[in-house]
């Protein structure tokens, strides 16, 4: 047979390949309910063309997913989002951003799996969502932070009123983003990279 340049098989782009210099990679994941801006917040931090798995809204989800307060949304993500981002030459962060319809959790347990720590994404119109996704991170002991999306006409609450919503303990870190925004979801992971390194300092003592 004969193979000509053509036929041979690209290789990645180059916005994919690694940095020569990245000593060290760790894998997050974006947890929250149906609709609070996980696949936007994976696509506009990512520095490599997101990879998402989403699906048109179809008549199968009606009775059986909860979108009160998200009527308007068409699509859903049915598997997971992954993104990448580079926090500096030598720390890479993968993400992976869960499903939120309680009919696909069963997928947490393998995007779970390696998990360093979580973001949990809520939204202040529909905060009953985020209760049973904190439930199940405490279970399973994944350290983790809060970050409150912001969303045109949404109820703004004190952080210690959250709090006691969520029942969060004091340590646990609160923080205001704009999922939309690469600068604001940056500074949501530099938040959990900093409490993992807080959990981790007084072991390492």
């Amino acid at each position: 047979m004969d193979f000509r340049s053509s036929d041979t098989v690209p290789g990645p782009r180059g916005e994919d390949v690694l940095p020569s210099t990245a000593t060290a990679a760790v894998k997050v994941v974006v947890v929250g309910g149906f609709g609070v801006g996980k696949t936007t917040m994976v696509g506009s931090v990512s520095e490599i063309r997101p990879l998402t798995t989403e699906e048109t809204m179809t008549q199968a989800g009606v009775g059986v997913d909860d979108n009160k307060g998200v009527e308007a949304k068409t699509a859903t993500t049915v598997a997971m989002d992954f993104g990448r981002i580079s926090l500096s030459e030598e720390l890479i962060l993968y993400l992976f951003g869960t499903p939120g319809q309680e009919r696909f959790w069963f997928l947490w347990n393998g995007l779970f799996e390696g998990a360093l720590g979580a973001v949990v994404l809520i939204d202040t119109r529909r905060l009953q969502t985020s209760f049973d996704v904190i439930g199940r991170l405490e279970e399973r002991g994944v350290p983790f932070v809060v970050a409150v999306n912001t969303f045109p006409g949404a109820p703004h609450h004190p952080v210690e009123a959250l709090r006691n919503a969520l029942d969060l303990p004091e340590e646990v870190p609160m923080i205001d983003c704009d999922a939309r925004l690469r600068t604001s979801s940056r500074d949501v992971l530099m938040t959990l990279m900093r409490y993992l390194h807080s959990l981790a300092v007084p072991l390492a003592g």
